[in-house]
């Protein structure tokens, strides 16, 4: 046979789509799983999906030979121990040159840690990020690649096409840069998907809980939303989801799903970074721990017959108003979402010199993946108009976005407590606002206990340097 233009290691749901997806694109591939029945059964739905030019191999040795020099191969396989050993089984029969890509969701400094690996084989190594679920992979993900430059410029010509293409903006893929950056960028996508859907979770329950909405009624407004501000991929699939009927009982599915929210992890290496790169990312990390609790069902159904008195009946409610507020509450925080995200970005980027250019990662992010969204547009202009800007908050478009907004959020917020529902993510972006946007915050007083119990001294507003009190010794002798 003639040799293929690029291999895929890893025929999970994922990868079966993405092989489909580059051969649809007109770019014959060859497939290798290590279950040889996934093999076959990629090759048969290539035969079924329009004759594709997919070519199916039970060997290592034979899928590597297969491909055309200098040979490309994307893994598409589990985080971790199996990625390690894909790498071991293929690079066993490349050469000098080669080039070997991870498009899973992996910790960036294992990206690092294999670049220089490969580096020293002769390979060429790049960690890829792919955004977009099974139907992206399929019809067009966002895709993240960093690492080796030269490695990129290998699959260029097949990752320009195979991924979304916006109509304004391109195809949403760009070199994102050196070392892990490509899967840096993607978990902290991902971290912002975290806080994204949290914040939907609080808007359905304020205004299922307060407002008495009915799933009809929350379909329609979900569909309203997706046609403004708010049009999103994930407004969008939550319209669709209020109106899917539970087909092994009455009424709708979604009140029969249990109230447990699973993860895969790059949620909380995102709170974990925000932590080592001392960026605030409250909304994430509120995002995060509504999962943790989540998971805590059977206390939580216990804790319910122990607080049963706090539940709060209001005064009833204008919808038309309620509904409006909650939009306007659910933009606003998810500004403050975005925010945190792009901050971590921009502080890793400066921390290992990647140079990252966050108005294009806004621009990649407009199609294919999951946090796709038409605000995003909005997002790459204000970086277009100040790449140096501290924070989307600061921008002038979102500072006017916000403050237009601000009393509708507080509504929202103060509804919720006194009704006693928890909006972790809006209180949570509430408060990153609020705090941002103050001059003088109680911080000082902070800081005084520090010297006060630890001597680790203080700045003054008003005399240049470091100052330690002896505050114990001056208060003791103030109660003499």
């Amino acid at each position: 046979m003639v040799l293929t233009r690029i291999g895929l290691a890893g025929l999970a749901v994922m990868g079966q789509n993405l092989a489909l997806n580059i051969a649809e694109k007109g770019f014959p591939i060859s497939v290798y799983n290590r279950t040889t029945s996934k093999v076959d059964e990629t090759v048969e739905r290539a035969k079924v999906e329009g004759n594709l030019p997919v070519y199916g191999f039970h060997e290592p040795e034979a899928f590597i030979n297969s491909i055309q020099k200098p040979r490309v191969v994307i893994m598409l396989v589990k985080a971790g121990a199996p990625v390690d050993q894909t790498i071991a089984t293929l690079s066993a029969h490349m050469e000098v040159g080669d080039c070997i890509i991870d498009g899973g969701n992996e910790w960036y400094e294992n990206t690092e840690r294999r670049e220089k690996a490969m580096a020293a084989l002769g390979l060429l190594y790049l960690g890829m990020g792919v955004s977009g679920g099974e139907e992206g992979a399929r019809n067009g993900p966002s895709l993240m690649p960093g690492g080796s430059y030269e490695a990129y410029k290998n699959i260029e010509d097949i990752l320009l096409k195979v991924a979304a293409q916006v109509p304004d903006s391109g195809p949403c893929v760009t070199y994102i840069g050196k070392g892990g950056s490509g899967n840096f960028v993607k978990m902290i996508h991902n971290g912002i998907e975290y806080g994204d859907m949290q914040l939907i979770a609080e808007a359905y329950d304020v205004l299922r809980s307060v407002g008495k909405l009915t799933n009809e009624e929350l379909q329609q407004v979900f569909s309203e939303w997706n046609k403004g501000e708010l049009l999103s991929f994930l407004i969008e699939i939550t319209a669709d989801i209020f109106g899917v009927k539970d087909d092994k009982g009455n009424g709708y599915l979604v009140d029969k799903v249990l109230d447990k929210t699973g993860m895969k992890g790059t949620g909380k290496w995102t709170v974990q970074q925000a932590a080592e790169l001392s960026v605030a990312a409250p909304t994430i990390a509120a995002s995060l721990d509504s999962r943790f609790l989540s998971g805590l069902k059977e206390e939580r159904v216990a804790a319910a017959k122990v607080f049963h008195s706090c539940v709060f009946d209001g005064e009833p409610v204008d919808k038309k108003k309620l509904i409006d507020d909650v939009r306007q509450a659910l933009y606003a925080s998810k500004i403050c979402s975005y925010a945190q995200g792009m901050n971590l970005i921009r502080a890793k980027s400066i921390e290992k010199g990647w140079d990252l250019k966050l108005g294009e990662l806004a621009r990649i992010w407009k199609g294919g993946c999951i946090i796709r969204a038409i605000f995003l547009d909005r997002i790459k202009k204000a970086y277009d108009r100040n790449p140096e800007l501290s924070n989307l908050l600061v921008d002038p478009e979102f500072a006017k976005e916000i403050l237009d907004r601000q009393s509708a959020w507080r509504r929202v917020v103060c509804l919720a407590i006194n009704s006693g529902i928890s909006t972790p993510g809006m209180s949570a972006s509430l408060a990153y606002f609020d705090t941002y946007r103050r001059a003088s915050v109680p911080a000082n007083l902070v800081q005084a206990q520090r010297d006060y119990f630890g001597a680790h001294t203080y700045e003054r507003i008003d005399i240049p340097g470091a100052f330690h009190t002896e505050w114990f010794k001056i208060a003791k002798q103030s109660k003499i």
